[in-house]
């Protein structure tokens, strides 16, 4: 059997410039390790920048020092700010692949994090979109892979105050799934993160990919939901990631109204809960 072909994409807008150079390195690595194991053969990562031309010199540098030996490297530009689902699918129409990475800008790929993603989807022909563990820059786990929210749930964790926070700290752990986020593989998680999503291309493009409505937030717990009626969706403990974003309640209003109106898009179309 010939080794997979594989895609990704990483949306920017304005991105901190050290953070992007880092993420870039990290997914070449992680592109080289994969294909020193056989599990990869030809590779194209697409850089989705929906900034300006004039604020485009922030990840030139990082692009200049892609290896030669992790791939193709391309840049889409030009478009303008689309919204994070949208400029994802501008990347999926060229993915002429077996397997697409949807990865953030703001995460490092531990070496072998691809690698043992591609070994959980060939082990697992079920499975059609794979979640990593995810640490932050302290080390702590952080727990992407969640439940179906709640209203409530939602206004626990951005914007109610720690006191609060800490009485109902039973309803947020069965949100963040921390029965069963560890060290095993779980088939069956209900959402995955954005920053890190691994997945069949064929599957991908049978559930439409993103869908451009939301344009920022929620986007990627809509597509779980879709993509989840199709396969399962399993977290990879092997599969090993740094993560140094943060929470929309702390990037300002404008993230804020983005939340909410994705947050409403969300629960309409998929059913409301209150608590």
């Amino acid at each position: 059997m010939a080794p997979a072909m594989f895609t990704a994409s990483i949306v920017t807008y304005r991105p901190e410039p050290r953070l992007f150079g880092r993420a870039l390195a990290s997914l070449a690595t992680a592109i080289v390790e994969a294909r020193r194991r056989g599990a990869l053969g030809d590779a194209t990562v697409y850089v989705v920048d929906n900034g300006s031309r004039e604020a485009r010199g922030a990840i030139e540098p990082a692009m200049a020092a892609w290896p030669a030996q992790a791939g193709t490297l391309e840049l889409i530009a030009g478009h303008g700010n689309v919204g994070y689902g949208r400029a994802n699918n501008l990347a999926l129409a060229r993915a002429h692949s077996d397997f697409h990475l949807v990865m953030n800008p703001d995460v490092e790929l531990e070496p072998a994090a691809l690698a043992e993603s591609l070994a959980a989807l060939a082990q697992h022909p079920e499975v059609g979109l794979v979640a990593p563990a995810t640490y932050g820059e302290d080390g702590r786990r952080q727990y992407l892979c969640k439940r179906y929210p709640t209203l409530w749930v939602l206004f626990l964790r951005g914007f109610a105050p720690a006191g609060l926070r800490r009485r109902h700290a039973a309803a947020l752990e069965a949100y963040e799934m921390r029965d069963v986020i560890g060290e095993r593989f779980f088939s069956g998680v209900p959402l995955a993160s954005g920053c890190f999503m691994l997945a069949r291309t064929a599957l991908l493009e049978r559930v439409g990919g993103f869908d451009p409505r939301f344009f920022m937030y929620f986007e990627d717990y809509d597509l779980s939901l879709r993509l989840g009626r199709e396969a399962r969706v399993a977290y990879v403990p092997d599969a090993r990631i740094v993560h140094h974003g943060g929470e929309a309640s702390r990037k300002g209003a404008r993230h804020v109204a983005w939340f909410v109106a994705s947050a409403w898009r969300f629960f309409a179309r998929h059913g409301w809960r209150l608590a």
